[in-house]
C-alpha cells in the first residue's frame, strides 16, 4: 500500500505527511534544541499553536536556518492555532498577527482554529478571563460564522496559505462549509490505532478536506503535561505496550511507533508525532521504506476502541465539557 510523503492543500501547497508536533513547551533551550535535531533528520513540516507558548523559539530557530542558507521559507511547511481565547471575530487577526510576529514570519502555510469552543479574554492583561475558583470563562456561543469570514480574510491578506479546523466534529465542519467561500483545508484531530474516527476522516476525505493526526502515538507523555499545569494525572492507554502492535513491528523490524506512524499515512492521513528524544525523532521519520500488509492492517483496524481511547479529552477545563459547542461525545467516553 502506497503512502504519500506529501498531501495536495489549494493553490499548490504540499504538506509532508510526517511533521514535528511540538505541543505546549516553556523550556526554551529544550525546544530550540528538538527544533534543530528534527530538521538535521529531514522534517519540513512544524506544527505549534498561539497556545502552545514556544512559537517565538520556533521563530528564533527558523531565522537562524534561513539565514545560514541550509534552509529557504519555501522548503518547510508551518502551522500554528488560534487560541481558544481567540475563538472570537474579533480576535483572530488580532492573534493571528501575534503568531506571525512570534514565528518572525511573513505568512504561515496553514492557521487553524485550535477548538470549536472560545473563552472570553481580556485585552488589558493578555489573559484569558477567570472567574473566582480561577476556571477560564467561555463563550456562551461559538459564532461559527463570522469567525470563519475572519479566518478566510487572513487568506486574502496574505498571512496564511491556507485555513483549517481542529477538534470539531462533522455537524460543526458542516456548519462552516455552509458558509465557506474558502473551504476548509485541513482538520487535525486527535487519531491512533485505539481511536480511529473512521466517519470523521471519511467525511473530511469526501469533502476534499485533508486529515493530520495529532497525539498518533496515544500521547504517552501526556501526564506530564497534566502534572506542569497542576491537574489531576490519568491513567492512560499503553498503545506502543500493545501486543498486536509490537507483534506487527518485530515483523517489519520496525519500532512500534513507525508501525502505528505508517497505518496512518496509508490511509492518507498526515501524523504529527511529538517527541523530544532524538534518536526517536528520527526513527519517525523512517517509515517510507516499508509497508503494512492487508492483512496486518486489519489487525490494526480492529483495536479501535472509540472514545474510551481519546486521551485528550479537554476536560480539564471545568465544565466545558457542557458547552453547546463542546465537539465530543461524552456518553462512552472515561
Amino acid at each position: 500500500m502506497a503512502a504519500k510523503r506529501f498531501l495536495d492543500l489549494p493553490g499548490g501547497v504540499k504538506m509532508p505527511t510526517l511533521g514535528l508536533g511540538t505541543g505546549r513547551s516553556t523550556d526554551e533551550k529544550e525546544t530550540k534544541a528538538v527544533l534543530n535535531a528534527a530538521l538535521e533528520a529531514g522534517y519540513r513540516h512544524i506544527d505549534t499553536g498561539y497556545a502552545y507558548d514556544n512559537e517565538k523559539f520556533i521563530g528564533d530557530t527558523l531565522k537562524e536556518w534561513f539565514a545560514s542558507g541550509k534552509l529557504k521559507r519555501q522548503d518547510i511547511f508551518i502551522t500554528t492555532k488560534l487560541p481558544m481565547y481567540g475563538v472570537h471575530p474579533d480576535r483572530v487577526e488580532f492573534f493571528m498577527k501575534k503568531s506571525l510576529q512570534n514565528l518572525q514570519l511573513d505568512y504561515v502555510d496553514l492557521y487553524l482554529v485550535h477548538f470549536p469552543v472560545g473563552f472570553k479574554y481580556d485585552e488589558n492583561s493578555g489573559r484569558p478571563v477567570s472567574n473566582a475558583e480561577n476556571h477560564w470563562i467561555a463563550e456562551p456561543k461559538t459564532d461559527h460564522e463570522g469567525i470563519w469570514r475572519k479566518m478566510e480574510e487572513q487568506v486574502s491578506a496574505g498571512r496564511t496559505k491556507t485555513i483549517g479546523l481542529s477538534n470539531y466534529n462533522i455537524a460543526q465542519i458542516e456548519t462552516v462549509l455552509k458558509y465557506a467561500t474558502i473551504k476548509p483545508a485541513n482538520l487535525q484531530v486527535e487519531l491512533h490505532v485505539y481511536l480511529q474516527q473512521r466517519q470523521l476522516v471519511d467525511f473530511c476525505h469526501k469533502c476534499g478536506i485533508t486529515v493530520v493526526a495529532f497525539s498518533p502515538l496515544g500521547a504517552p507523555g501526556y501526564n506530564k503535561v497534566l502534572k506542569q499545569t497542576g491537574r489531576k494525572e490519568r491513567q492512560l492507554p499503553d498503545i506502543l505496550g500493545d501486543p498486536v502492535v509490537n507483534t506487527i513491528s518485530k515483523k517489519y523490524l520496525k519500532t512500534p511507533a513507525q508501525v502505528m506512524l505508517r497505518f496512518l499515512i496509508q490511509q492518507g492521513i498526515a501524523c504529527i508525532p511529538k517527541s523530544t528524544n532524538e534518536k526517536r525523532l528520527k526513527e519517525n521519520i523512517e517509515i517510507f521504506d516499508f509497508a503494512l500488509d492487508e492483512g496486518d492492517v486489519k489487525k490494526l483496524l480492529n483495536l479501535e476502541v472509540g472514545e474510551k481511547g481519546r486521551v485528550r479529552d479537554f476536560k480539564f477545563f471545568e465544565g466545558l465539557d457542557e458547552h453547546p459547542d463542546f465537539p465530543f461525545k461524552i456518553s462512552d467516553m472515561h
